[in-house]
């Protein structure tokens, strides 16, 4: 039995810790070995170990590799990268309040520590071959000297993690004109453009109205994201930039476009409130309702949906910050097994990929679809009427009561939605208006007929990334004695139980930092927090969340030296 896993990074996110996750399948070979052909023959492995392969090192598969502690599998880990990114501090890194350096840390620094069978391979996943369990890789032309380099990696389980691209929508010009800010290299880019701005600004040359256009910053999207680094970018203008480029700092201007009525939908009424407030306080032009429709390399081009107005906006710099998309490997990969019509990869509750027993997906490129419970209706009421005689009462259903909560989550959901203790007061809430001591099956469908309307597709978030990568890890760990000991909720449809538990996110809050040394914080329970006391609590969990201590040491320094000396402003 073998396996491979292949594994990718997160999305523009925000919680406990925010997620800006990307990274996609490129494969490191460590070893010194010639290919001839267009692809050589499949790496050789050692057929007494399961084989597991991991393409991407982001925050699913970075966790995944942390977690996995059975010596019985032999891993190789493919991607374009060989370093895991701390994403929640990249627009940190746009403004140089942290080092680019101080985020990374070697993906065989974490490995090494394991004990485990674990090869790193630097390359691109081009191909996933569903039917013949081949992976084909290319080196990467830009890391590798002597050219490119083809081969194949056979597997027995694929756990795909490749994480996502930046979604453009298709609008023209986006692609050719805007910075994105989904990897290192994207925040370092952007990093050396503000400082040209800046230079160029200062020429002597330049006209008044041309300083103005090269030093408007333009940030498309009101997410997470893009509201933090709107913020960031205001505090490196007013604190570092202005004392540098004197003559030029009346001429700055930074102006945030969403498309929505408000920024950061996502959070609490009073966060976004408190983020607009604060923004029309700092000077920030924000535009709500404004959508992009093109981009050349002077103008953004934008239509405001209230009135149907088309406006141009001159500028020096966009940075392009409106969602992810999917990655053309696997979109190639969902037309090959039946999903192209999807934006994401379609698991169950297991990570499994659907119509794929021996295929794992985590983390933005995928999206669990979870099973409905009016879908298997009749099969739950049959598993619990163990007499078959049509009707139950509510005693009958205390053997299956566990099992229904735990397979279908929308059920917890809904109970507390609508304060009831159990589903056993559910039950009995319908059973009582009926005016009926048994319920047959028409009961039980009017009672969870609501229940489905509960469900809701999992933010692409570092921390889901992250809990997804744990969880499958610890099932592979427990894969052997689940064969023959199963620990998950009874199979409805079928005989016995499910393996494993099905993954449960469990949501540990989300920050929103806003500059000026305050930050947003809604954590569990709907508690919000505000202000400079949350800024202290952003640093405390973003620098628990580092993945080694070396970062730790790295990043809380850089946040020393901003405080003593300021940001760095040179163009490295």
């Amino acid at each position: 039995m073998s396996l491979v896993l292949l594994i990718t990074s997160c999305s523009t996110c925000h919680l406990l810790y925010s997620g800006l996750c990307s990274g996609g399948g490129l494969l490191a070979f460590s070893d010194a070995r010639p290919f001839h052909g267009a692809y050589a023959d499949a790496i050789p492995v050692d057929h007494k170990k399961k084989r597991v392969v991991v393409l991407g090192t982001g925050w699913a598969g970075t966790s995944f590799l942390k977690n996995l502690k059975d010596p019985s599998y032999e891993v190789q880990v493919v991607s374009p990268r060989n370093y895991f990114a701390f994403t929640p501090l990249l627009p940190s890194v746009t403004c140089g309040t942290v080092e680019a350096r101080s985020i990374v840390e070697p993906v065989r620094n974490i490995v090494k520590k394991k004990g485990l069978d674990v090869q790193f391979r630097e390359a691109e996943c081009l191909q996933i071959d569903a039917v013949n369990k081949k992976v084909y890789c290319r080196s990467s032309p830009d890391n590798n000297l002597g050219g490119e380099q083809n081969f194949t990696v056979d597997y027995d389980y694929v756990v795909i993690a490749m994480g996502a691209r930046s979604n453009t929508f298709n609008t023209p010009g986006v692609e050719e004109n805007c910075h994105f800010l989904k990897e290192v290299e994207d925040a370092q880019k952007i990093r050396r453009t503000v400082i040209d701005c800046f230079e160029k600004a200062t020429l002597p040359s330049i006209s008044e109205e041309e300083r103005k256009k090269i030093l408007h910053f333009v940030i498309v999207g009101g997410g997470p994201t893009g509201v933090e680094f709107a913020a960031e970018l205001h505090d490196f203008v007013t604190e570092d930039l202005a004392k540098l480029y004197p003559t030029a700092k009346d001429d700055v201007k930074i102006t945030l476009l969403e498309a929505a009525d408000h920024i950061l939908n996502m959070f609490d009424k009073r966060i976004t409130a408190f983020a607009e407030e604060k923004f029309q306080r700092d000077g920030i032009d924000l535009k709500t309702g404004s959508m992009v429709v093109k981009v050349t390399d002077s103008e953004i081009s934008t239509k405001e949906r209230a009135t149907g107005e088309n406006k141009s906006i001159p500028y020096g710099m966009v940075v392009w910050s409106t969602g992810i998309g999917t990655r053309p490997v696997v979109m190639d990969f969902m037309k090959q097994i039946g999903q192209g019509n999807r934006r994401a990869l379609a698991t169950d509750e297991w990570l499994r990929v659907e119509g794929c027993d021996n295929i794992y997906a985590l983390g933005d490129c995928a999206t669990i679809n979870q099973r409905r419970v009016m879908e298997d209706i009749m099969a739950i009421f049959s598993k619990a009427d163990k007499n078959q005689s049509g009707t139950l009462t509510v005693a009958d259903f205390k053997d299956v009561i566990k099992d229904i909560c735990e397979r279908y989550p929308q059920v917890e959901i809904y109970l507390k939605r609508k304060q009831l203790k159990n589903f056993v007061n559910l039950l009995k809430n319908y059973q009582g208006n009926a005016q009926k001591e048994i319920i047959d099956i028409e009961l039980f469908k009017e009672a969870l007929s609501e229940v489905d309307a509960q469900m809701k597709n999992l933010p692409a978030t570092a921390q889901v990334a992250a809990q997804q990568g744990a969880y499958l890890a610890n099932c592979f760990n427990r894969m052997e004695r689940c064969e023959t000991y199963p620990e998950g909720p009874l199979r409805f449809r079928g005989s016995g139980r499910h393996r494993f538990h099905p993954f449960r996110y469990k949501h540990l809050g989300q920050f929103a930092p806003l500059g000026g040394e305050q930050t947003a914080a809604q954590l569990p329970g709907d508690w919000v927090s505000i202000g400079h006391s949350t800024q202290w609590l952003w640093y405390s969990v973003y620098a628990s969340k580092l993945v080694s201590w070396r970062t730790r040491m790295l990043v809380i320094s850089d946040w020393g030296r901003r405080f003593i000396f300021g940001r760095d402003s040179s163009r490295i």
